[in-house]
């Protein structure tokens, strides 16, 4: 206690560390308050009342969830910061496919700006094509609309889900480059983490009712447990030895033992986009052929139950070929044997070239597989704690994208906070340790 104490004080005692922090929190504030302002005209009466009534759907729940009860509220970020990371994801695939966006990759900071300035323009263009489903299928199902829904009432309200999303992208930037952590996983993190009070505290008071305390200790348990799972797989590396060339260093060369270094592979190199994509997979069908008598029913049955068995083994099925599917898009085994080979640099007992090419492959597809399966394994966590009797909000937290997405961003924000404090010698959060966070927020959701 008294060393948490004595870490708190130091990160007062940084100037600039103190300013971004309040910075950072004034900003999350914000854009949880834009989270409860209604659109203008909704019935939000009307909207909980059906709430209430008929509960959500797969596809609702899922965006409650990230947009931390915007969707839900009909407030104007309900779109919240999702349209930012469907063009994210976008231009990330045409980056592997397009050679003119590969070329903007490969120029540095002004051809990231470029990348960024398309990806707000995408990101304006799938909000113009978002709000009018939302406002069809989600509030005018509810029953919420305003009686004199005219075509200007529409044409604001678009204009304002638009504006609502590109001021929380605005938000999230803007704590990326003045405050601390990364602005837009932090958004996604506060979203997520608002709901878990109110999902705990209805756990809680079930198991007050039905006099099964011990139930809920069991439950923050096995909460924990999973949470030091996903942190030892987010942060697991298989390292390659590496030898480089003699350098000289002073009026000596360095020999090759001094100068070995290693290529770490990370176990869960695809982050949550196999997640991701799985989940997006399947919840078209769904969202197509809902309307249809025959097949309705049948992808309902089989696909509408989050907690079904059908939902999850072909979830489960996806998730690992996804896995598979996006880390060899991500690690180029022939690109790192050639940087190597430039370099100077080789692994032992390895040529240089196309058998270093070969064997990185060879690695990398071993690991994949346990990286894979606890990703699938993560995904129906949810479901496992459903048929344990935990009620459906608090079992969504036990896995999916909400787990990985909070452990990555609270490893990396801690990250940054505890570098700070080594670059004025001060101690490090953790006494003989450090933290080691992720930098980039690819691997948490692509954008």
């Amino acid at each position: 206690m008294n060393r948490f104490i004595q870490n708190i004080k130091n990160i007062w005692k940084v100037e600039e560390l103190r300013k971004r922090i309040v910075l950072t929190l004034t900003l999350i504030l914000v854009y949880r308050v834009g989270s409860f302002v209604i659109l203008p005209g909704v019935n939000y009466d009307a909207l909980m009342n059906a709430q209430a009534q008929g509960g959500q759907n797969t596809l609702e729940t899922l965006l409650s969830l990230f947009s931390g009860g915007g969707f839900t509220n009909a407030s104007i970020m309900a779109l919240g910061i999702m349209p930012y990371i469907s063009a994210s994801i976008i231009m990330q695939l045409l980056g592997m496919a397009v050679p003119a966006v590969q070329k903007m990759q490969n120029e540095g900071e002004s051809g990231r700006k470029k990348i960024n300035n398309y990806t707000r323009i995408l990101t304006v263009i799938i909000c113009a094509l978002q709000a009018p489903s939302y406002l069809t299928l989600y509030v005018q199902s509810k029953g919420a609309m305003p009686l004199d829904a005219d075509p200007f009432w529409w044409t604001q309200t678009i204009a304002v889900l638009i504006a609502g999303s590109m001021f929380a992208v605005w938000l999230g930037e803007r704590i990326t480059d003045k405050g601390i952590g990364n602005g837009i996983s932090l958004l996604i993190t506060v979203g997520i983490l608002a709901r878990l009070p109110e999902a705990f505290l209805a756990e809680f008071g079930f198991a007050v009712e039905s006099g099964n305390l011990i139930k809920i200790v069991l439950e923050l348990v096995a909460f924990m447990l999973v949470i030091l799972g996903t942190i030892l797989i987010v942060q697991g590396v298989r390292r390659i030895p590496l030898n480089t060339a003699k350098r000289i260093m002073g009026s000596r060369a360095v020999d090759e033992q001094s100068a070995r270094s290693y290529l770490p592979i990370k176990v869960n190199a695809s982050g949550v986009m196999p997640i991701i994509f799985a989940q997006a997979i399947m919840t078209i069908p769904l969202m197509v052929f809902s309307g249809g008598e025959n097949g309705g029913s049948f992808l309902q049955n089989t696909l509408g139950d989050i907690y079904g068995v059908s939902y999850n083994t072909l979830l489960a099925v996806l998730i690992i070929v996804f896995t598979y599917f996006y880390t060899a898009i991500m690690i180029n085994s022939k690109k790192i044997a050639d940087d190597l080979k430039r370099s100077g640099g080789f692994v032992p007992g390895v040529r240089p070239g196309e058998e270093t090419a070969e064997f990185i492959d060879t690695i990398v597809s071993r690991i994949t597989f346990p990286g894979s399966l606890f990703l699938a394994v993560i995904a129906i966590l949810p479901s496992i704690a459903k048929l344990a009797g935990v009620n459906d909000a608090f079992a969504m937290f036990f896995g999916g994208t909400s787990i990985l997405i909070m452990v990555g961003v609270v490893l990396d924000t801690l990250q940054q906070i505890e570098s700070y404090l080594l670059n004025r010698h001060m101690d490090g959060l953790m006494e003989g340790s450090r933290v080691k966070g992720r930098r980039t927020v690819n691997e948490l959701s692509g954008f």
